[in-house]
């Protein structure tokens, strides 16, 4: 056999073995791309906003102060819906069993009067004073309605917030020792406070304290909007 001959079945062998592997590349491709196409699942959102809560507990003469604390909210947009999710960290502070339920409920609650579905939500709370418990339920409705906003790729004003409940048919409800919490966020320098508008009889008379901006809401309509600046249903433009 001569040099061209040998040469030239080199020459086909290759080109044979380049055609196979061109042929499998493709069909990779294209095996790849279809099921890019029919399995990936939806993107998902994390989120994240610290707020400012308002709470009482008492000085060293044990005498019931107000307080200003922060809590930390991280949102995740699932790509299932295996139903709400919510987590409380242990440290480095805790929520209390009666904190705990409000807010699980509360998010549950707002969800449910802003007709958004909130099977695909995860929600981690975390409290970051180390050492300290955070008892009571008068931060679910700040903590609801920020994680409401969240949701909607929204976010709380800052130096807003809000103290009370989220009642079982979508309202503010009433919490005790509105006056303390005035003062502890008037000297945190909270630009705004919004208080429901039914008022504990324990508190009794009070004053509003010089340049503090307090409003009285009862609809959750009214406390997203305060907080955020929204509204909680858009108004649809008319073509």
């Amino acid at each position: 056999m001569g040099e061209d001959e040998e040469q030239e079945k080199s020459v086909q062998f290759l080109m044979s073995r380049l055609t196979m592997w061109t042929m499998a590349a493709l069909a990779a491709l294209s095996m790849a791309s279809h099921a890019v196409a029919s399995e990936t699942p939806p993107p998902s959102r994390f989120l994240h906003q610290s707020i400012p809560v308002l709470g009482m507990t008492l000085d060293k003469a044990r005498q019931p102060v107000g307080i200003v604390m922060y809590v930390m909210i991280h949102f995740h947009q699932r790509p299932d819906h295996d139903g709400l999710k919510v987590h409380f960290r242990k440290i480095p502070g805790r929520f209390g069993p009666i904190a705990r339920k409000a807010v699980a409920t509360a998010i549950d609650r707002v969800a449910k009067s802003a007709n958004l579905q909130d099977d695909s939500w995860t929600v981690v709370l975390t409290f970051p004073y180390s050492g300290l418990t955070m008892y009571g339920d008068s931060l679910s409705a700040m903590v609801a309605l920020s994680v409401l906003a969240l949701a909607k790729n929204e976010a709380i004003v800052y130096g807003r917030t809000l103290t009370g409940r989220i009642t079982e048919d979508g309202h503010i409800g009433k919490v005790a020792g509105i006056p303390y919490k005035i003062y502890a966020a008037h000297s945190e320098r909270l630009d705004r406070v919004l208080i429901p508008e039914e008022r504990d009889p324990s508190d009794g008379e009070w004053r509003i304290p010089f340049l503090m901006h307090v409003s009285h809401v009862g609809t959750l309509e009214k406390a997203y909007q305060g907080l955020t600046g929204r509204s909680l249903f858009p108004k649809r433009s008319l073509k």
